[in-house]
């Protein structure tokens, strides 16, 4: 039998998690300042396995405009540069046999509107997650009538629950009004 502050604290545990990935998600829509996450969700063929590229090699930033890759196997270098441009990421690597380089153009005003948009999508889905997660917390609350929680307890419970709700969903405008300010800002 689970009560209301069970339920409570595994929806905060899940509204926390669902914050993480949004704010993760935003990292990797850059904003012309070059930074190693913006290669967090590249995967290398490394001898046969999928791995992470910061796994099988140092990422850094020489500057606000270059990201640098260095292999701890120089035979891996072909294979960082096609995972790079099968990412999907627009990036064009350049590999000089010692390393792969990968120069950050100048956001234009047109590009950075499509970021906005973008930041914009990732942030309706992290509030549609938090809707559904509102709902199940709040179903699993009217569920424990059977278990002979009185009305004024499920009431008080689904009033902490959108109080959550409401304070992760004030969290996550937060985080799309700071992305969207880095990215407009030139």
């Amino acid at each position: 039998m689970s009560s209301v502050n069970e339920i409570l604290d595994h929806l905060n545990d899940s509204l926390e998690k669902n914050l993480s990935h949004s704010t993760a998600e935003f990292k990797r829509i850059r904003a012309g300042k070059a930074t190693p996450d913006m290669l967090d969700g590249v995967t290398v063929d490394f001898y046969g396995t999928p791995t992470p590229l910061n796994q099988t090699a140092n990422v850094n930033t020489p500057d606000a405009r270059t990201l640098v890759i260095q292999p701890w196997d120089k035979s891996m270098l072909q294979a960082i540069e096609t995972a790079i441009i099968n990412s999907n990421l627009g990036f064009a690597p350049q590999n000089d046999g010692e390393m792969v380089r990968i120069n950050i153009p100048a956001v234009t005003e047109e590009r950075r509107k499509e970021l906005v948009k973008r930041a914009k999508a990732e942030s309706e889905n992290s509030k549609i997650g938090i809707r559904n997660l509102r709902k199940e917390a709040n179903e699993k609350i009217r569920k424990l009538k059977n278990d002979g929680v009185s009305e004024d307890e499920m009431a008080a419970g689904e009033e902490r629950v959108q109080k959550a709700i409401d304070t992760f969903v004030k969290k996550t405008e937060e985080l799309l009004a700071t992305k969207e300010k880095e990215i407009m800002t030139v």
